[in-house]
């Protein structure tokens, strides 16, 4: 369609709607930081205390199975003293019972032993050595191949018994690192991370120096300062464990035909 003077137009026609929609888009920013400030009331709404951080959340859990587990290794007291009363048993009954526990792992371990004590590196680490590259941000942390080989080392050196942190390890336990963070039945920690064995100082000993996974980490202990600490004791005891040791599996679900 034109104009009486010939003209057309289509150009005022088409540039109507892009000023609608720029003031309709500056409407929708000005409403956004309106409510934005009705919301945060004048305070730094990413900083809100009452906003429950992630990390926050996971020490709080952290936390709650800790007591959970004191609680559970209260109430296994309990039913071991009820257990231990004279029920009729033989005295060659009992001892193969208290074997059993102790090979399970539920109960206290004393004897000589050692620590060993995994660090990360200084954050601003570079190489120590010539001829070495200069690190990258995996290589100045603790991962859980390195955690694993301690662990796997020390068994094999005939450990009676191994506590990573303050937790006993029995066999259904799994050492598990998201970044170069623990997860350690259902609990959370940071490094320095510490392994204590029970057992003979010298095999243990050799068997971490025969690892190796744990010769491969000495490498960046000396190219870049990774922690590395072994610690003898003449009487360590490890606590038993107080997880349950019942066995959790996943089962079909029954259909719908099946149920029928």
């Amino acid at each position: 369609m034109s104009n009486s003077d010939g003209s057309s137009a289509g150009p005022r026609r088409r540039a109507r709607p892009v000023r609608l929609l720029t003031a309709a888009v500056f409407a929708l920013a000005g409403l956004i930081f309106v409510t934005s400030f009705n919301t945060s009331k004048g305070t730094n709404i990413r900083t809100d205390d009452s906003l429950l951080r992630l990390s926050d959340l996971i020490q709080e859990r952290s936390q709650n199975n800790k007591e959970l587990g004191e609680g559970t290794a209260a109430v296994r007291r309990e039913v071991d003293a009820l257990a231990d009363r004279d029920d009729g048993s033989t005295r060659a009954e009992d001892a193969r019972l208290q074997a059993l526990r102790t090979a399970a792992g539920t109960e206290e371990l004393s004897g000589k032993g050692l620590t060993v004590t995994l660090n990360d590196a200084p954050p601003n680490a570079t190489a120590k050595i010539p001829n070495v590259p200069e690190p990258q941000p995996n290589d100045l942390v603790i991962h859980q191949q390195d955690l694993q080989a301690v662990v796997n080392a020390l068994w094999q050196g005939g450990a009676k018994g191994i506590q990573v942190m303050d937790q006993r390890l029995i066999s259904t336990s799994a050492v598990r690192c998201v970044g170069n963070t623990l997860i350690l039945q259902g609990r959370v920690y940071s490094p320095p991370y510490k392994v204590t064995a029970v057992g003979d100082q010298d095999q243990l000993k050799k068997a971490l120096a025969a690892s190796p996974a744990l010769q491969n980490y000495q490498l960046y202990v000396n190219a870049y300062g990774l922690g590395w600490k072994v610690d003898e004791h003449k009487a360590v005891t490890l606590p038993g464990y107080s997880g349950t040791v019942d066995l959790h599996y996943a089962k079909p679900v029954a259909s719908a035909e099946s149920s029928a």
